[in-house]
């Protein structure tokens, strides 16, 4: 299935039908009556959360969507039936907004939620509903009311707990596939990853969702590269997972390039709490990867975990500290009997 997080619709709810005039003809009733029908109203446009969905895809071969227009009123007091409500189906975390304005309308974030984006038009009244004492014969009836129209663009930020960031081959669709059940592609080159993918990961009886991003470069705030289109689905994310590829001729450089394009995308994905990872350790010493582990640490002022996706180095331990971060909570065998954090020999602080 394709990837697309972003689609401008046309959406037109149904107009109401028209009420009917009409009057009762009897052959044993001298003074029948009106008695016309009030029309059916139109149909809506409703969008709602479907779980098992990911992508806006279906927007990209239809972007006009009409509901039916409701039937109009009979005689003998029959209503016009209503017309037929349109279901858009979207993936949880899309955000509707007006497209010339772009002014927020709603965002459906649960499965389940729903919004109407389009309300159908009134029925209108038959001339029934205009008798009175003194009008015994009304001959008044309303038009249908328009239903509303309005262009909407449409945007997917996909909902993910954890997100994975780093420079391109920096080894985040190795790690996904090595803690979860999702098979992202793998290659030897960079942006092998063109899409985000989502993986469930466990720690412990602990579970929670992570998102892969394409890699970013230097200068991905003004569109090199993949630019920045993709890193508006972890801003919803609680923790960033930042990866640094222990092989690159300076890391330090590599996590600082990466720290300049989320401060320059702003809306909080800078002053979001970030784990640092040094991966791909299975290709060097012990000593030479623990000596650029603790240069790194110095520059983060904080823990760096070394990691290796291929040996399971590191993979536990910081699967369990996104889990604590995610949820709050220790996950199942990352505390000591004492309660405190488990001890890993494998990240430094400076």
């Amino acid at each position: 299935m394709k990837f697309l997080d972003h689609a401008k619709v046309y959406v037109r709810a149904g107009d109401g039908g028209r009420g009917s005039m009409s009057f009762r003809r009897e052959r044993n009733l001298e003074f029948g009556g009106p008695n016309g029908g009030n029309g059916g109203r139109g149909g809506s446009v409703i969008a709602i959360a479907v779980d098992n969905l990911n992508t806006l895809i279906d927007f990209r071969y239809q972007q006009h969507f009409r509901a039916k227009n409701g039937r109009p009123g009979e005689g003998q007091l029959r209503s016009g039936a209503d017309g037929e409500d349109i279901v858009l189906r979207v993936p949880p975390g899309t955000e509707f907004l007006e497209a010339e304005t772009e002014v927020p309308i709603a965002e459906l974030t649960a499965v389940g939620q729903t919004l109407v984006l389009a309300h159908g038009g009134d029925g209108g009244m038959g001339n029934n509903h205009y008798k009175t004492s003194t009008n015994r014969a009304p001959r008044k009836t309303t038009p249908g009311f328009p239903g509303e129209e309005r262009v909407i663009e449409i945007k997917l930020r996909l909902i993910a707990d954890a997100g994975l960031v780093g420079l391109p081959n920096a080894g985040k669709s190795t790690f996904l596939a090595a803690v979860s059940a999702a098979r992202p592609k793998i290659a030897d080159y960079p942006f092998t990853t063109l899409i985000p993918q989502l993986g469930v990961v466990a720690a412990g009886e602990q579970e929670f969702v992570l998102a892969d991003l394409p890699g970013l470069i230097e200068g991905a705030h003004e569109g090199i590269g993949l630019g920045d289109q993709f890193l508006a689905h972890v801003e919803r994310c609680r923790v960033l997972l930042h990866l640094v590829d222990v092989t690159q001729d300076d890391p330090v450089k590599a996590w600082r390039t990466i720290r300049k394009e989320l401060k320059a995308y702003g809306h909080g994905l800078g002053e979001k709490h970030e784990i640092v990872g040094l991966s791909k350790c299975d290709a060097m010493t012990k000593e030479e990867y623990t000596a650029i582990a603790k240069k790194l640490a110095k520059a983060t002022k904080g823990e760096v975990f070394v990691l290796s996706s291929q040996s399971g180095l590191g993979i536990q331990e910081v699967t369990f500290r996104l889990a604590r971060e995610v949820t709050g909570v220790p996950a199942s065998g990352e505390s000591e009997q004492d309660g405190a954090p488990a001890k890993t020999t494998e990240g430094w602080q400076p």
